[in-house]
């Protein structure tokens, strides 16, 4: 069953899953309501005087966890997050006066949850593999024990969002245990470094409403955005290691993108790909009604592979909220909010977090589901009207922000999209398109072709590249040109491209086939990036700059040297070309002594051309 406790800022109580079951304790449940139509899981119940939106409660014998989603008198229409058979009228529907909130603490880091953050291997551990209806696991092991070094003393003011002490989470993450938003106060004491539950008073405060007990955790309503000190304007990239998007599409740190594609073209490998690699300090992984298999490869692939920069386990700074295609359909509508809740609470303690949601148009299919079961008006294709409303309260949680404590964090929102047929015209990624500032497309011919990624360069846009540019002029001062120029070369040859499929590449002069030549060599010598190569996986923007400066000197060279009359084939059948297109797998991030090699190497050839055709 569940208890409930009062919220750490005194605004309410949130339902919190006991172990091992037993009655509500202290606050008393607010009342029992019986239950009069089931749809599946859509419950009605009468007898709810009372009772709130989006409040908790306990349906059935078992004591199914749902949400009031509609109130009319004492009539309240339930979302039930678990499977809803043999549930039948008249059963028991216990409230809680509570809002659906998540517990905030250190043990989040390296666990799964489902989408209403029960942890599925303390599930694993009571029930085997089949999740059991109406089971109650806590989120956070109360009886593991946590090295907490104080960061006040008795006597200091603190406020909200302030530090009161730190532990180490894992060897990656320092987790600092705050001052929960709305208390403020005297520190009246604090406990002495040593090892504490999540449940231990840590810290007693004075405030104005009296002393305040404060434990290591916090619980906060999923629906509730954690409060900033103020929004900031997003100015560093978030360095993802794949070379289409930090050099041609970049996101900022706190920015929003999509990547929507149809079946197959890469969508799910992207996302981890992004997860592997961006250099965010926690990543927030919500599987929203995909393949339980993809779960499977994150949970296996991640404790095996190292954070490039710290060579730690990946998984020793991700949290996964799997919520997969065999589980309740409405879970899939909260897994969203846990997620993004989970991520802004370590974006409170000054850290960037990268969230990474696939699918949301599983996400929205299941909006699409509850509401014509709420017997909703549709609006285009089944969706509810409210999809462009639903779809801003989650992205518009992203952003670049200066914290309660002062310091700049950011929470950044990558959200898959899956079009039937890959169709982008259809109503999920319109509206998606309208909250969001980097969109990457993926084209089915490109994953058909076995180029990854299948993100189309012509389909795509950034429009962060402008925010991001004075941070990459660090690393190559003329990045925006080059990155211009390499977007106009792109452009070009698929003009050039119409041109050859209906009469051939050879009516075309030398220097309109170079531009053919040099794409095909931006394509498969840079853009295209091999997700199992050790080299390849991950490109630093040195090395990037590096590839993207070669390619370009051989451009600018060649167009000259055609332009003074050398033949095009004689610049092809250089032996170095194979090499520049190999390039990006056979130097690494720390080899840019053998990039510069190779470079100096081609421009001597090309002097040698050059004095063989003068101009």
């Amino acid at each position: 069953m569940t208890s409930t406790a009062p919220l750490p800022d005194g605004r309410g109580s949130v339902a919190a899953p006991l172990p091992g079951g037993g009655g509500p304790e202290s606050p008393q449940a607010a009342g029992i309501g019986s239950v009069t139509r089931v749809s599946g899981p859509i419950v009605t119940a009468v007898g709810m005087h009372g009772a709130q939106m989006y409040e908790v409660v306990q349906v059935g014998d078992l004591g199914l966890i749902g949400e009031v989603v509609r109130l009319a008198g004492d009539r309240a229409t339930i979302q039930v997050y678990e499977d809803t058979s043999m549930m039948k009228p008249g059963a028991p529907v216990l409230r809680t006066g509570a809002p659906l909130s998540v517990w905030l603490g250190p043990g989040l880091m390296g666990n799964i949850y489902d989408g209403v953050q029960r942890p599925l291997p303390g599930i694993q551990a009571r029930s085997g593999a089949w999740i059991r209806r109406g089971e109650k696991v806590p989120p956070l092991d109360a009886a593991r024990r946590w090295p907490l070094e104080p960061a006040v003393r008795p006597g200091q003011l603190v406020r909200q969002g302030q530090v009161l002490g730190t532990c180490s989470e894992t060897p990656l993450v320092k987790h600092r245990v705050l001052v929960p938003p709305g208390v403020e106060g005297t520190v009246r004491s604090i406990v002495p470094a040593g090892e504490y539950t999540v449940a231990e008073t840590i810290a007693v405060l004075d405030t104005p409403a009296g002393p305040k007990e404060l434990p290591m955790m916090q619980k906060w309503p999923v629906r509730r955005p954690r409060p900033v000190r103020e929004r900031l304007r997003t100015d560093e990239p978030l360095v993802t290691g794949q070379r289409i998007i930090d050099m041609l599409f970049p996101i900022g740190k706190g920015g929003t993108a999509a990547i929507p594609g149809g079946f197959g073209t890469g969508k799910t490998i992207t996302q981890h790909q992004l997860a592997k690699w961006c250099d965010a300090e926690i990543i927030v992984y919500i599987g929203c009604g995909e393949r339980g298999n993809e779960m499977t490869e994150v949970l296996r692939e991640f404790p095996q592979l190292k954070d490039p920069r710290t060579g730690r386990p990946l998984m020793e700074r991700t949290i996964l909220i799997a919520n997969t295609s065999n589980m309740p359909v409405a879970a899939r509508e909260v897994s969203i909010y846990t997620g993004i809740t989970l991520a802004e609470y370590y974006r409170d303690m000054g850290k960037s977090v990268a969230v990474l949601a696939d699918s949301t148009s599983r996400w929205a299919e299941a909006l699409r589901e509850l509401a014509a079961r709420l017997e909703e008006m549709p609006a285009e294709e089944g969706f509810p009207a409210t999809l462009p409303t639903r779809l801003a309260q989650f992205y518009e949680r992203g952003g670049a922000v200066r914290t309660l404590g002062g310091e700049a964090a950011s929470v950044s929102i990558v959200g898959a999209v899956s079009p039937p047929g890959g169709d982008f015209s259809e109503p999920v990624t319109q509206h998606t398109r309208r909250f969001i500032r980097c969109f990457w497309a993926l084209d089915t011919e490109l994953a058909y072709a076995r180029h990854y990624p299948s993100i189309h360069w012509l389909h795509s846009y950034s429009e962060y590249a402008q925010d991001v540019a004075a941070w990459w002029q660090k690393e190559a001062p003329d990045w925006a040109d080059m990155r211009t120029e390499l977007l106009t070369i792109l452009q070009r040859e698929d003009r050039l491209q119409q041109i050859v499929k209906l009469v051939g590449p050879e009516v075309l002069p030398d220097t309109q086939r170079l531009i053919l030549f040099i794409a095909e060599v931006i394509k498969d010598g840079f853009i295209t990036q091999s997700a199992y190569d050790e080299k390849d996986a991950y490109c630093s923007p040195g090395r990037q700059v590096a590839l993207v400066r070669l390619i370009l000197m051989l451009y600018r060279r060649g167009r000259d040297l055609v332009q003074a009359g050398l033949p095009l084939a004689r610049l092809r059948e250089m032996k170095w070309v194979p090499e520049v297109m190999r390039a990006k797998s056979a130097y690494g991030n720390d080899e840019l002594q053998g990039l510069a090699a190779l470079d100096k190497r081609v421009r001597e050839e090309l002097d040698a051309l050059d004095r063989e055709h003068p101009r």
